[in-house]
């Protein structure tokens, strides 16, 4: 058979699960850098203030009382973060969701939208256990008035002024939103690219396209939950202390509910929507990309190695 009339995805023996990995590491680099500065103004919007200065109305407010008072560069702080623990997060994500979906028959021909939801779960819950610490450093480095310059400073002062527990009290609400989110997302990526692209081939139209929709429909689904975990995640720099000693999601949602009634907990919409749709478009595009580029390489290398004299 010729090499041109392999499918795309038809990884050799053997790589295919470091490929996944590498490509989802990658892409989920890619993926938070890009879009770290619009993610840094949702934090913001969703955190509680008692100062009128870290009060944002609106995305556009955010963006224009931002930059005229400390400077665009400040919606960088604490990327950092995200780089060190996406590539290994993602890594993990991407690998665990393609050996879960092939091991469930997601991969066979037609819709199996079971399949890929479960796989984005099971991906969702070691992807989540491990990144969870840096997605607490990094909202802590993202809010108004920050002292932290860096990872390791911020990290040593969590530990030491509010012990481990601070890394992961979130981490039951961050599993509230992520995996359903994870389940929309990739049921709904995976039936967008199946309708788009039914031969199956490698199109980044189709990649962008159906990354974009899944994003955007996942992140609007579980704002809610996603406020309550900023909540928790930001708890040890407030002032309020019904905030500080918010235990988990009943304290966070009881909170968001008493302080903004039902609006509350809409509060990032548009930035976390905006943050989703190009995001997730950019992280399927890259991990497309890469595991077709890391795909061909394996390849060449496997018939290098079996070539026939």
């Amino acid at each position: 058979m010729a090499v041109e009339d392999e499918e795309y995805e038809a990884l050799p023996m053997g790589v295919g699960t470091g490929v996944h990995m590498l490509a989802g590491a990658m892409a989920g680099i890619s993926e938070h850098a890009v879009m770290f500065p619009v993610d840094s103004i949702k934090t913001r919007m969703q955190v509680f203030s008692t100062s009128p200065a870290a009060v944002y109305s609106s995305l556009g407010n955010a963006v224009a009382r931002i930059s005229s008072t400390e400077g665009l560069r400040t919606l960088w702080r604490g990327v950092a973060s995200v780089i060190v623990g996406a590539g290994p997060a993602h890594a993990l994500y991407f690998g665990t969701y393609e050996l879960v979906k092939e091991t469930t028959g997601g991969n066979r021909p037609g819709h199996h939208v079971a399949a890929t939801a479960l796989a984005g779960a099971c991906a969702t819950i070691s992807h989540d256990a491990l990144m969870n610490p840096f997605d607490v450093i990094k909202q802590r480095m993202q809010l108004y008035g920050s002292s932290y310059r860096n990872v390791a400073q911020c990290a040593r002062s969590v530990y030491q002024n509010e012990g481990l527990i601070a890394f992961y009290v979130s981490y039951p609400t961050t599993l509230m939103m992520t995996v359903p989110f994870t389940a929309v997302q990739f049921s709904t990526y995976e039936s967008m690219k199946k309708f788009l692209n039914p031969e199956g081939t490698y199109s980044p139209l189709t990649h962008v396209t159906a990354g974009g929709i899944a994003g955007g429909v996942a992140a609007a689904v579980t704002t809610p939950l996603d406020v309550a975990k900023t909540l928790l995640q930001t708890r040890g720099t407030s002032d309020d202390i019904r905030i500080r000693n918010a235990r988990g999601m009943v304290d966070a949602f009881k909170i968001i509910w008493q302080r903004n009634g039902i609006w509350g907990f809409a509060r990032g919409i548009s930035p976390r929507v905006l943050t989703y749709m190009p995001s997730n478009a950019l992280c399927w595009l890259c991990y497309e990309f890469f595991k077709v580029v890391i795909g061909d390489a394996s390849r060449g290398s496997s018939h290098a190695t079996v070539a026939v004299p």
